[in-house]
């Protein structure tokens, strides 16, 4: 007997239709004999309704009751389900996150999970009934019901699995498993039997929308198997698991893209001790995640121009904060673009494989594209280049790499 968790998005539960069908596939793995635990979201579009409403009513809303307010779909939907699967003859009981409890820290609307009580579940796993389990949500120290920010049924399906010590945490989404880039603007990408966490952990952080980061963070942690598989379509998906378990591995799993970025260059800023950090400083206190970073310093060493990347939603947050502190970091001048993307070429198999970059950089040339910044780690290589350019550099990198069908 094996012990499933079982994830399910927005999507997969918008409607009763769905959610009858979501009771099928439960009952399906119950009747193979598996312990069966599902981690549900709310119905799609309904916590945008919720956020709206409480932004609605005060821009500057408590935490603590917004948090109140947006944990409520998940209600609706772990109840449903649960009478669902009753319906059909099958055990079955809603858990809500205070209820368990799943602890978290305090911080409301972006709590992250610091502990989850298992006892009550596992007897009654053991007593065949299927547990049905808010995602999204905890209970903080405070002892008020908190939010885990967007995506956070994903991380929670992946805590539960982790603290149950499921053998594979499988999340149902509208997409049938991770492929090698996007279908939408390359037709000849494949779907990966199997993808390392680092692999994914990039990808999700890179640009790809299947996995949320912070749960691939969280499996790779724990070393939770997570497999990507479709509500709607009964298609084998694509295991996300430990390197060891992948025997032919590519030299290039996948390219990523995000056009959300914008970038910000401060020219002629002085070239002494202490300037990054009157540049990074500000920004990090504000918030403000800073991505790729080039510098090029004028040939008297005098003078540096700093080039940054920023996510787009948080692009007039930045330059409100350089512009707040251009006395202390001297800057001349700051220029902006938001008409740029963000392409990665991914793969563990680039550790022992040397001239990847050169191909990048080589295909790229051919298209005419000009690189912008470079940024690179042990299984990744990212360049920013003109947005325009984008399923143009993709699906030329996807033929390079040999990921076309």
């Amino acid at each position: 007997m094996s012990r499933l968790v079982m994830k399910f998005g927005g999507t997969s539960v918008a409607d009763l239709a769905r959610i009858r069908n979501v009771a099928l596939k439960v009952k399906r793995e119950v009747d193979r004999g598996h312990q069966v635990a599902v981690v549900l979201s709310a119905m799609a579009g309904e916590t945008n309704k919720l956020v709206a409403w409480a932004r609605e009513l005060s821009p500057l809303h408590d935490a603590r009751e917004y948090d109140t307010v947006v944990s409520s779909g998940e209600q609706v939907t772990v109840g449903l389900l649960a009478i669902a699967l009753q319906h059909l003859g099958v055990p079955a009981r809603s858990w809500l996150g205070w209820q368990l409890p799943i602890h978290t820290s305090g911080m409301h609307g972006s709590a992250a999970i610091t502990g989850i009580e298992t006892k009550e579940i596992e007897a009654r796993l053991a007593q065949g009934q299927v547990a049905v389990v808010a995602g999204f949500q905890g209970l903080g120290p405070d002892n008020r019901i908190t939010t885990l920010g967007r995506g956070g049924s994903d991380t929670s399906a992946v805590a539960i699995a982790a603290a149950l010590k499921a053998d594979r945490c499988d999340i149902y989404t509208d997409v049938d498993g991770v492929y090698t880039t996007d279908p939408r603007i390359t037709p000849k990408a494949r779907k990966l039997d199997r993808i390392s966490y680092e692999e994914m952990l990039e990808m999700a952080s890179l640009g790809a929308k299947v996995l949320q980061t912070r749960s691939v963070e969280l499996a790779m942690i724990h070393r939770v198997r997570v497999q990507v598989l479709s509500s709607f379509e009964d298609l084998p998906g694509t295991l996300v698991c430990d390197e060891d378990e992948i025997v032919e591995q590519q030299l290039v799993s996948g390219i990523a893209y995000s056009r959300d970025e914008a970038k910000i260059t401060l020219v002629r800023v002085p070239d002494k001790p202490g300037v990054a950090a009157a540049i990074f400083g500000p920004l990090a206190d504000g918030g403000i995640n800073v991505d790729m970073i080039v510098q090029n310093t004028s040939e008297d060493g005098k003078f540096t121009d700093m080039t940054f990347t920023v996510g787009r939603a948080e692009f007039e947050r930045a330059i409100h904060i350089i512009e707040r502190n251009q006395s202390s970091i001297g800057y001349q001048k700051l220029l902006t673009d938001k008409g740029v993307a963000k392409v990665s070429v991914i793969g563990v198999g680039m550790r022992a494989h040397a001239g990847v970059a050169q191909a990048m950089f080589k295909t790229l040339a051919e298209k005419g594209i000009n690189i912008q910044v470079i940024s690179t780690s042990e299984i990744k290589i990212s360049v920013l280049i003109a947005a325009e350019f984008t399923d143009t550099a993709v699906r030329a990198l996807h033929t390079t790499y040999g990921l076309d069908k």
